[in-house]
């Protein structure tokens, strides 16, 4: 906490130096009686965020953000406590980073989506809500070791997903590495291990390689008089893993376990430097890659060549400006760390013009799940680079192809899109391009849209996304009746009609599934490609077979040796099953359900299922089975401490009563005990009864209960 006041004092001054220190005091007055996980003051945490921010060179408002970004969320502070104390522009950053609250969502996958989706917008705002989110995010991932496994996994998955990427794509490589590295730290700690300790065994012998190579690298500057810095600089761990992984190399097989970087004056002196490195060893083929005449989508610039010593060891060097390397390092944080008169809003406006490229499309997409996979199409898109006519370069994704270029020029490109020219010749519109291409996009006036077709062979979730939204906005009435015929053919291929499928109980359940407000929403989603209809009528099934199962899609089960077990209203001999969802046994209340063509299925009075049945088609039902005559099957949750507690309780406790396990499945819930889902066979409910108090009176079970549903 002291090192954040020591930095706010050496690089601050004035007004900016008072509003620190006064968002120092008010934060920490305002989180004074929290605890961190680790049982230390919750204020260290904002002091380490806001201290990443003033090494990255962030303004004073960023940081006073930092210091404030959880007193909304955690404290009593409101937003208007910011605001009269701090002003406006540090509300909007501390309101932007401050998650939702006081929301219900369907899935924590929503939540996570939705939460996204709420930091984007506010990106598209102010892209420094961005850069503290990560600087938290940096210091939640560098103090995991207090949470338990199952957090640290979902929180290194979550990081490695979508905040790794989004530094990469801002160009901030410092965060960007030191995030991949903690998560792999936490994900696959076994390889983590391993690469720490052998590569520290081989870091004497490294360094003396560097030493020798920065040496000769040394000698050509000083002949060519060239002013320069060389310096080796370590791969991260992450890079090394995903190296040795994707190419199915050893950590012997990777070379390049240090890169040799070269920082010079001038882009002349980049490629005279470059040529001269070329003279002196041999470049290794495919390995040179020219990034400063075409900057990455980051507008990462430098001249990279791996070349082999005469003692035949191989090695990467990377050549740059000392400009580039500034942007190399600090990405979209130099504009505030580095004030120079140049175009830095030109730079700036670069850097973010994917972040509202992506929020002009969340008004076209379905929800906020698929808000989520565009973005991550546009964060882990590759190093395709192709130019228009104009010598303008375009990234794309790898296999991209001229559709995906038409709509990474301007969404009406692509709607109008007839046909296209790559290297001066007509191709097909689903080929392949390659870096380095000349696309030019032929268009017509007379065009009526994008092709559905095209969808089939895209690689851009942008694109993907703009042509979705096309059909949904203008051909929502085509939408509508094409997927409402989609539906019809499905619903026959299963036996039934549309409007028995599409009832309001079963459209209200799946609506809350995938958030349509109306059957034609779906119908038109299903049109233009938003979901398959296979999602939709698999979801709708799945509600007959829950809610609703005698009426239409039954999932009864005979009982064995149990003909004439139940009469119906007195009688006997009828065609009679019992219901899967509640397996009702002698002594339960019981009812007797009409079903269509299928006779009478028999369910526990208090069956979930039996709550909203048509009352004409219910059935008084009573057993006249006797002890010993039929076997019936009963359904039992156990909850234990852990899979292997619940499996030695469950088979003792079934051995002792001489009863029979026919079905058995397991898994674990959210808190990491064991759920063990078993089905036996038995003669009443006084055996249920008997069974679930043994196996209750095992150590470390927690919960049994007969299954309802």
């Amino acid at each position: 906490m002291e090192s954040i006041l020591m930095k706010i004092y050496e690089y601050y001054t004035g007004v900016d130096r008072d509003m620190l220190l006064h968002a120092y005091d008010f934060a920490r007055d305002a989180h004074r009686n929290q605890k961190r996980a680790s049982g230390e003051p919750y204020f260290i945490h904002p002091c380490a965020v806001a201290e990443i921010l003033v090494d990255l060179g962030l303004d004073a408002d960023t940081v006073a953000g930092a210091l404030l970004h959880d007193v909304i969320e955690d404290t009593p502070v409101t937003e208007e406590d910011v605001r009269r104390e701090f002003g406006e522009s540090v509300l909007t950053l501390v309101s932007g980073v401050t998650k939702l609250d006081k929301i219900v969502f369907k899935s924590q996958e929503e939540e996570e989506a939705e939460n996204f989706r709420k930091i984007f917008i506010a990106m598209a705002k102010d892209i420094r809500v961005i850069i503290i989110k990560l600087a938290d995010r940096l210091h939640n991932m560098r103090s995991l070791n207090f949470l338990s496994k199952e957090r640290q996994q979902k929180m290194a998955r979550e990081t490695l997903d979508i905040y790794a990427p989004i530094a990469g794509r801002l160009g901030i490589s410092q965060i960007k590495c030191e995030l991949e590295d903690l998560c792999l730290k936490y994900l696959d700690p076994a390889a983590f291990e391993y690469l720490v300790e052998n590569i520290h065994q081989k870091l004497e012998e490294r360094n003396r390689f560097v030493d020798f190579v920065v040496e000769e690298i040394n000698g050509i500057l000083e002949e060519s008089n060239i002013h320069g810095e060389v310096f080796g600089r370590p791969k991260h761990f992450y890079s090394i893993y995903k190296k040795m992984k994707d190419k199915h190399k050893t950590l012997d097989q990777i070379y390049d376990l240090t890169a040799v970087r070269v920082i010079v004056g001038t882009v002349d002196e980049c490629y005279e430097v470059f040529g001269k490195i070329h003279k002196k060893w041999k470049p290794v083929p495919g390995r040179i890659k020219d990034y400063i005449a075409t900057p990455k989508p980051n507008l990462y610039q430098s001249l990279h060549t791996t070349v082999v010593t005469n003692f035949g060891q191989p090695f990467e060097i990377q050549i740059r400006t000392e400009e580039m390397h500034r942007t190399a390092e600090y990405g979209i944080a130099a504009h505030w760390k580095y004030k120079e008169n140049r175009s830095e809003e030109t730079s700036l406006d670069q850097r973010i013009a994917w972040i509202r490229e992506v929020m002009e499309l969340q008004g076209g997409l379905k929800d906020s799940k698929e808000f989520m996979d565009t973005v991550k199409g546009e964060l882990y898109s590759t190093e395709l680079l192709v130019f228009t006519p104009q010598s303008k370069v375009i990234s794309l994704p790898a296999g991209a192809t001229p559709v995906d270029f038409a709509y990474a020029i301007h969404s009406e490109v692509g709607n109008r899109c007839t046909g296209a020219k790559v290297n001066g010749k007509i191709v097909p519109l689903n080929t392949r391009l390659e870096t380095g291409d000349v696309v030019e996009i032929i268009t017509s006036p007379n065009s009526k849209g994008p092709s559905r077709d095209w969808l089939k062979f895209i690689k851009s979730s942008s694109a993907r996304a703009k042509i979705k939204s096309f059909y949904k906005k203008e051909m929502k009435e085509e939408n509508i009746r094409l997927g409402r015929s989609m539906m019809e053919e499905a619903a026959k291929r299963k036996g039934m009609s549309l409007s028995e499928l599409v009832t309001p109980e079963s459209f209200k359940k799946v609506s809350e599934k995938l958030s349509f407000d109306t059957p034609d929403e779906m119908y038109s989603a299903i049109g233009y490609g938003a979901v398959t209809v296979n999602q939709v009528i698999f979801k709708l099934l799945d509600y007959f077979r829950k809610e609703a199962p005698a009426p239409i899609i039954p999932q009864p089960f005979k009982a064995k040796n149990a003909k004439g077990s139940v009469t119906i209203n007195g009688m006997t001999g009828m065609l009679v099953s019992f219901a899967g969802c509640c397996s009702p046994v002698p002594g339960d209340d019981i009812v007797g359900f009409v079903t269509r063509g299928r006779g009478i299925v028999v369910h526990r009075k208090d069956c979930p299922n039996m709550k909203n049945a048509d009352p004409a088609r219910l059935q008084a039902a009573e057993w006249i089975v006797r002890e010993g005559e039929a076997r019936f099957k009963a359904a039992i949750v156990v909850t234990a401490e852990d899979q292997g507690a619940a499996l030695s309780a469950i088979s003792a406790s079934v051995s002792e009563m001489k009863l029979e396990i026919t079905s058995i499945n397991g898994r674990y819930d959210k808190n990491g005990s064991a759920i063990v889902d078993v089905t036996v066979s038995l003669l009443s409910r006084q055996d249920v009864e008997v069974l679930i108090g043994k196996i209750r009176s095992h150590a470390k079970i927690l919960d049994v209960r007969r299954l309802s549903n």
